[in-house]
């Protein structure tokens, strides 16, 4: 049995624990916090990123959910403890409060599917300096893999003007990479994968036929075209770019007849192949079989793409690197923390080249008459929306407690929603700038 498509597993597929996914610094920072006493003072955390990678003009916030199940297993068990002894990276003191480790604070964050913007407040993360500072790599590894991937992918979507995508990148990343980045595909508007195991954990759907093996392992391509029939059945796609492209479209309407699903070109000149493709395929009577271009595709060669008569792409090296931007840069800062007193005040690094907004934020995002964005507004209290703004901080962790879980189905139906409310010039390919600005309200003070 599968889960249904818009389901999350219990435990995200992976039940171990994820305490030891972080950085060595993490500790040691831990353990001299602990020896200082600041481990216990109030502290908020922020991730958000300083810019989009060049020439992009929105960010997509992706892997939250996969984020919060890490939070939940972010345990150190017994041979975590023991490794980490043996190796004599923390000292006893520290061991223990590993030990009884559990997050208790609040997570605050842009939902899953939403857009960003350059210093957007992503998440917002409350606790002690101690139980906050270790989820640092853990958080950045998740939503710096999710949201570059998610970014890419958008725009991989609005390139296809409507035409669905497959995500086939899983040859060419990490296996858990692979995983991810189908399911932040998926947000992004992806129709399907090629990955079981993102099926199996997020319900993304999955498709697939054949490869140019399989072809190649029988004995002529009409056998390896007649043998997939069998087995799949007429509505299956036929990958007709083994030998000769003309030739196999023939053979395979001959033995398919004109009910074929579809075809499937690899490579050659895309756009020329399309076009000869369907115009063979109309003058064999099979005008209804689709055919599918995969190939090294990015968002700009599907865009070059849009006069081919095509019915869908698929998508893998581009998309499981980002599109060349394999991060989305976000970063993990100190911006709030507790005085001798218990209250908190702004903190925040002075630095040439990275300065910091001190302080704990709120978001919203402005919009027109028309439902459209004009600006992210980033202010140091709560804010007081107007009758057509968008509140953008929720609620993910009450008290330690997941409390904003919700299915990446939830996410998609998220990101085609918060997509239609950005000016139509944040969907163009060309280099330009965010397409709205992040306003400080009040402008604050920039240590």
């Amino acid at each position: 049995m599968t889960n249904p498509v818009n389901s999350e597993p219990p435990d995200g597929g992976a039940a171990q624990g994820t305490a030891l996914l972080t950085d060595h610094y993490e500790l040691t920072m831990l353990q001299a916090a602990l020896h200082s006493g600041a481990a216990h003072r109030k502290a908020v955390f922020e991730v958000f990123a300083r810019h989009l990678p060049h020439g992009r003009r929105y960010g997509v916030v992706a892997g939250t959910g996969r984020l919060l199940d890490a939070i939940e297993r972010f345990r150190f068990g017994p041979a975590d403890l023991e490794f980490l002894q043996d190796a004599g990276i923390v000292d006893e003191a520290t061991l223990r409060y590993l030990e009884a480790y559990r997050f208790g604070g609040n997570v605050w964050g842009y939902a899953e599917g939403d857009c960003y913007f350059p210093g957007s407040p992503i998440l917002v993360v409350e606790g002690t300096f101690a139980e906050a500072v270790i989820l640092e790599t853990v958080t950045l590894s998740i939503l710096n893999h999710d949201s570059a991937i998610a970014s890419a992918a958008s725009r991989m979507v609005s390139a296809a003007c409507g035409r669905p995508l497959i995500e086939m990148g899983s040859r060419r990343t990490h296996e858990r990479a692979a995983v991810a980045s189908a399911r932040a595909a998926y947000i992004a508007g992806f129709a399907s994968t090629s990955n079981l195991r993102a099926r199996f954990e997020y319900g993304v759907p999955s498709g697939g036929t054949s490869a140019h093996a399989f072809t190649l392992v029988h004995d002529s391509e009409r056998h390896a075209f007649v043998s997939q029939l069998e087995a799949l059945g007429k509505d299956t796609t036929l990958l007709v770019d083994t030998y000769d492209v003309a030739r196999a479209v023939r053979t395979a309407v001959d033995v398919a007849g004109p009910e074929l699903g579809a075809v499937r070109v690899d490579s050659g000149d895309l756009p020329e192949v399309a076009g000869q493709v369907r115009a063979l395929l109309d003058s064999l009577g099979a005008p209804n079989t689709r055919i599918v271009l995969t190939g090294d595709l990015d968002e700009y060669s599907i865009a070059a793409l849009a006069a081919a008569p095509v019915d869908g792409y698929g998508v893998g090296t581009s998309l499981v690197t980002g599109s060349g931007a394999p991060t989305a840069a976000m970063v993990y800062k100190l911006v709030a923390r507790s005085d001798d007193s218990g209250e908190l005040r702004p903190v925040a690094k002075r630095s040439v080249g990275k300065p910091g907004r001190g302080g704990r934020k709120w978001a919203i995002r402005h919009r027109d008459d028309r439902g459209t964005a004009v600006a992210e507004r980033i202010s140091l209290i709560p804010p007081s929306p107007g009758p057509r703004d968008r509140v953008l901080l929720r609620e993910l962790v009450r008290d330690g407690e997941i409390v904003g879980r919700e299915p990446a189905g939830a996410a998609r139906s998220r990101h085609e929603e918060a997509l239609a409310e950005l000016p139509s010039y944040a969907l163009q390919l060309s280099r330009g700038y965010p397409a709205i600005p992040t306003v400080f309200e009040p402008d604050g003070e920039e240590d």
